[in-house]
């Protein structure tokens, strides 16, 4: 069962610990948590299998959705900034 958190999706993954530790030792040697190696294998692997054309389209959009979302961001806190500027009447 996959759960949301924002535009991201998350999935619960329970691995074996002799492979667990696979993938621990293979983040510990790139520099990342467990849990970004693991997002790394997950999107080249569907890399991988699926066409091009289709990952790409899938990529493109991820691309889309996460630049609104800093956009969401930057203007919110200008908006919060504005807000703060504006002094309540006496």
């Amino acid at each position: 069962m996959a759960g949301v958190h924002g535009s991201r999706v998350y999935y619960q993954v329970l691995l074996q610990p002799n492979r667990a530790d696979l993938v621990n030792e293979l983040a510990q040697e790139a520099g990342v948590k467990a849990t970004e190696m693991i997002r790394r294998m997950v999107y080249s692997y569907l890399e991988r299998e699926l066409p091009a054309s289709i990952y790409k389209q899938a990529f493109a959009a991820d691309e889309a959705v996460w630049r609104q979302s800093v956009r969401n961001r930057v203007e919110g806190r200008a908006k919060s900034r504005d807000a703060s500027k504006v002094k309540p009447s006496e």
